[in-house]
């Protein structure tokens, strides 16, 4: 009985501990994680949780962004990111992992799936990665709720929602709502969520959304419609309004990189009231791929240099999806931290690689992520010593090659196999160029610190 009670208890202790800290000043925040070291038994959590003092004493922005978390979030908000995130999908769930991997499971499971439940779609950006997956195939909601519940069973409590316009899908409120252990962080273009659908995400608690933007209001109607940006912000203000946390989601092309890492970008959704900034690098692949719209290699080390810069400086939480390589060990695809599922049930080793060998409607979720493809993809990682070169796409495309021509593995649209075929010497070219770049940031900034 205790033991099944010791979670419960745990997330309302941490709830009135969180409120308390609202109230609080901000040398008191910081020494409330002396509870929280004292708290988990975990070595990896302790050295993070000790990480995070030292940032703090010395007057790191991130102090500000937990401050302003703990005042603006709906209390309905704020309980259910203690429960889903930080008991469940930290505590408890990385408990589970490790039981899964020394126990039957003989693997220790990814920390996050990506799940698009429709590719359907009310825009038509050009560049978009998953322009041609078809929109008449949705994943059964059957199909998606067990994989949420095998995915528990792994340990697995936070799942990314992608799409196509997720919002599109009338029943995933309600997944939401049944599986309301488990963190929901949605990637969105934004211009459905009006004032029903905002009060409906902040009802549940468990869901933090994610908005497309391109720069600003050019930028931003140029590729997703006129009219679009003011729907944005809308919807921001909306969820601002309802105490909800959200984030941008920006992909940098080599037209708009300049705008994607000046401080007037940043400060712009900063003022929307965006806590979390997402970058991502176009990438050749969905529709009409193009080339001209890749970023030079030039322009991803000003990325992963003017990021480091934000997070130094500014009051926002970041990720920088391809030069966050050192922060996560290199490439998380494939299964080692993350994969993805389409919505024909497709398992991709990422929402950038169009190819599988799986599909979920025939295969349980372990299965799926214990595929002999998944395991190849995981044996060159382990090869790939500088971090800031993780991707098997664009950094070592002999790996994707190799891995496309294993047997039972199909490209999931049609023109998916152009990356392996019409862009072959393009990215060569590049792998070859940012390999230099990433060589010398390598060497400089993480290998003289190992």
């Amino acid at each position: 009985m205790l033991k099944t009670l010791k979670p419960f208890l745990m997330s309302r202790f941490l709830y009135g501990l969180v409120q308390v800290m609202a109230l609080s000043s901000k040398n008191a925040l910081i020494s409330y994680l002396n509870i929280a070291e004292k708290a988990t038994t975990r070595d990896h959590y302790k050295r993070a949780i000790r990480s995070i003092r030292e940032m703090w004493r010395s007057g790191h922005p991130t102090l500000n962004v937990a401050m302003k978390v703990l005042r603006s979030t709906s209390p309905r908000h704020k309980k259910q990111i203690i429960r889903c995130f930080i008991m469940n999908q930290l505590l408890v769930g990385s408990t589970k992992r490790k039981a899964f991997s020394d126990g039957a499971g003989g693997f220790y499971p990814p920390g996050l799936l990506v799940i698009s439940p429709s590719m359907k779609c009310n825009l038509n950006c050009f560049g978009c990665y998953a322009g041609m997956y078809k929109k008449d195939e949705d994943l059964p909601y059957e199909v998606i709720d067990r994989v949420l519940t095998e995915a528990k069973e792994m340990g697995v409590y936070f799942i990314v929602v992608s799409g196509g316009e997720p919002f599109f899908r009338k029943d995933l409120l309600d997944l939401f709502e049944k599986h309301n252990d488990m963190a929901f962080h949605v990637f969105t273009h934004g211009g459905l969520l009006d004032e029903k659908l905002v009060a409906r995400l902040a009802e549940l608690g468990n869901v933090l959304p994610a908005i497309s933007v391109e720069g600003f209001k050019e930028e931003t109607d140029k590729r997703r419609g006129e009219g679009h940006y003011e729907r944005v912000l809308k919807a921001m203000k909306l969820l601002k309004e309802a105490g909800v946390l959200f984030g941008y989601s920006a992909t940098m092309t080599r037209q708009n990189a300049d705008i994607m890492v000046s401080d007037k970008f940043v400060d712009h959704w900063m003022a929307q009231g965006t806590t979390v900034g997402w970058y991502f690098l176009y990438t050749p692949v969905g529709r009409e791929p193009n080339w001209d719209l890749v970023p030079t290699p030039e322009q991803r080390e000003l990325l992963r240099a003017r990021v480091a810069y934000f997070r130094a400086t500014k009051e926002m939480l970041f990720g920088d999806f391809w030069n966050d390589g050192p922060v996560v060990g290199g490439c998380i695809a494939g299964g080692r931290k993350y994969f993805h599922i389409n919505s024909k049930g497709d398992v991709e080793p990422c929402v950038f690689c169009h190819f599988a060998s799986h599909n979920i409607k025939n295969v349980s979720l372990q299965e799926a992520v214990t595929s002999p493809l998944f395991k190849k993809i995981q044996s060159y990682q382990k090869t790939h010593e500088n971090k800031l070169r993780p991707c098997m796409i664009i950094d070592h495309p002999n790996v994707y090659r190799d891995v496309c021509k294993m047997p039972g593995v199909y490209f999931t649209h049609q023109g998916a196999e152009n990356i392996v075929e019409g862009f072959a010497e393009k990215i060569d070219d590049y792998s070859v160029k940012w390999g230099r770049l990433a060589d010398k940031a390598w060497a400089e900034n993480y290998q003289k610190k190992e």
